[in-house]
């Protein structure tokens, strides 16, 4: 599930989508308006997402709305928060250096 997650979210236009559906759900047309691209390749990225998890889609009449499922998110916040204690450290280690500095090279 995991690596399906990181596929639809490897793509800047995927990305804004997620981002535009967060604000609220939309149709393929509504979609494709706010890029320089055909609704069909809306629909593809749209697929993407959807076989991430990360976009469900009601039928209402003719229109699909699209919306944001962000429960998949969590995974990638998950692994993300597998490199907080790399952070932390480098972060300690910088914080030693230019305190080092401040006090003039003396340790």
């Amino acid at each position: 599930m995991q690596d399906v997650v990181f596929k639809a979210l490897a793509d800047r236009t995927r990305r804004t989508i997620l981002t535009r559906l967060a604000a609220g759900p939309q149709t393929v047309g509504a979609l494709a308006s706010e890029f320089d691209m055909t609704r069909p390749a809306v629909a593809k990225h749209l697929k993407v997402l959807s076989d991430g998890g990360l976009v469900s889609v009601t039928v209402k009449g003719r229109e699909r709305i699209n919306s944001l499922n962000p429960q998949p998110l969590r995974l990638v916040a998950d692994w993300l928060r597998l490199f907080d204690v790399f952070w932390d450290v480098q972060l300690a280690e910088l914080k030693h250096v230019v305190e080092k500095e401040t006090r003039g090279g003396s340790d």
